[in-house]
């Protein structure tokens, strides 16, 4: 499930594509999906992260992992901060 954090006024549904920061083919959370209109920069929740979710996450074209937060009704708790360029070079040599 995606859907806008913060609720937009009143409008149609537009059909449109959910990708991820890579801008790689691969990198889409969702095509055509219906949603109300989001525009660039607004802030989504993505319910279902797949790859971008820690235990599958990488460091791929050194990206840092996201921050996770764990929902529970009204109720979010960060659960994990986001990496930072620190934590990526740490075992660098």
């Amino acid at each position: 499930m995606i859907a806008p954090v913060e609720r937009a006024a009143e409008s149609e549904l537009q059909s449109m594509d959910v990708v991820g920061p890579v801008c790689e083919t691969g990198d889409f959370f969702a095509r055509d999906r219906q949603m109300p209109d989001v525009q660039p920069g607004a802030l989504i929740a993505l319910l279902d992260t797949g790859a971008y979710a820690m235990s599958i996450a990488s460091n791929y074209n050194s990206r840092g992992r996201a921050a996770e937060l764990l929902v529970e009704g009204k109720r979010a708790k960060l659960v994990r901060r986001r990496e930072t360029i620190e934590d990526q070079l740490r075992c660098e040599v």
